[in-house]
């Protein structure tokens, strides 16, 4: 008798026991993994982005300007200086079509107004010379370096007075200390410039002021040694000639 009440408590307490195993086992393969265990899971199963492939969809954004795309893929950790098969960059590129709202997102990135093309284009030059005077008046706090030049040896001054972009030029002459009298390859600074290649009409005269008045030279000749002077008279600039003479031309 007492054999057989041990041997029943002796399977009842297997039975038991056998029974809380199971359970245990049950309730750890449902348990969910701790969250640093499921965060360093996921981490591994998300695929990594290619910094190459955030770069080229930026250059496809920057092809088609699209800011929502571009700040999105700059956001992510795309080169914000990343250049196209021609060396320009998205901000060079903004400035060819005064985009001035995609310029300024670059930027706000840092983007360098410095980098030259495989041209030797700039931002800053661009924009210097093709008159974006509001992306140059906004690139004017971004460390432009005023004594860059282009392939033929100009400041963004030179091709500005040239071209008759008379902001640009007061821009650069009041708020930067760009040389007034830089020579560039042809030999001729902005005054011989803005005298030789344009039609002497109000606004090349309001250029040659305004270089005058900051301190261009009105006796620097040119490589074959006619002065600005001689110049606008044999161009019948008369009222250039009188501003040049009243600056002291010779």
């Amino acid at each position: 008798m007492k054999g057989g009440i041990r041997m029943r408590k002796w399977l009842l307490s297997t039975l038991t026991l056998l029974i809380l195993t199971l359970t245990a086992c049950t309730s750890s393969a449902n348990t969910p993994p701790p969250k640093e265990d499921a965060k360093k899971q996921e981490v591994e199963e998300k695929p990594m982005t290619n910094n190459n492939e955030l770069n080229q969809d930026l250059l496809q954004a920057i092809a088609t300007q699209n800011i929502t795309e571009i700040k999105t893929h700059l956001e992510q950790g795309a080169k914000v200086d990343v250049v196209n098969n021609k060396g320009e960059s998205g901000l060079l590129v903004a400035t060819h079509h005064n985009n001035i709202e995609m310029a300024q997102l670059f930027l706000d990135h840092g983007a360098n107004v410095n980098l030259q093309d495989h041209i030797q284009d700039s931002p800053f030059l661009y924009a210097g010379a093709e008159g974006r005077t509001e992306i140059l008046k906004r690139m004017l706090s971004h460390n432009p370096d005023y004594t860059l030049t282009n392939r033929y040896g100009g400041t963004a001054l030179i091709p500005a007075a040239e071209k008759g972009h008379l902001a640009n030029v007061e821009l650069l002459l009041k708020e930067t200390t760009i040389d007034v009298n830089h020579i560039n390859k042809p030999g001729w600074t902005a005054l011989l410039e803005a005298i030789v290649l344009s039609n002497g009409g109000k606004t090349q005269q309001q250029i040659v002021q305004a270089l005058l008045e900051n301190g261009a030279d009105p006796n620097i000749a040119d490589t074959n040694g006619v002065t600005p002077l001689a110049h606008a008279k044999q161009h019948g600039y008369d009222t250039i000639a009188d501003l040049l003479i009243s600056h002291g031309a010779k």
